[in-house]
């Protein structure tokens, strides 16, 4: 499991740095600014009454992320 790598770090890794180093001319990748955190948010309001949409929700929420919430 060491070697797993989240979707969003290899894209951001593989064409994101990729194409910041072109687009403001850094001379190395490091000069590229970093991800420090992502924050996924979602509001379910009065579906919190509704123990299955808080459940399609959560579902929706771990397609979306990767991960269970």
């Amino acid at each position: 499991m060491a070697d797993y790598t989240p979707r969003m770090r290899k894209r951001y890794d593989d064409e994101i740095v990729k194409a910041m180093t072109e687009k403001f001319g850094y001379k190395n990748a490091l000069e590229v600014p970093k991800l420090e955190k992502i924050t996924l948010n979602m509001g379910v309001g009065e579906a919190s009454q509704d123990k299955k949409k808080v459940q399609t929700a959560a579902e929706e929420m771990a397609l979306i992320a990767g991960q269970k919430p």
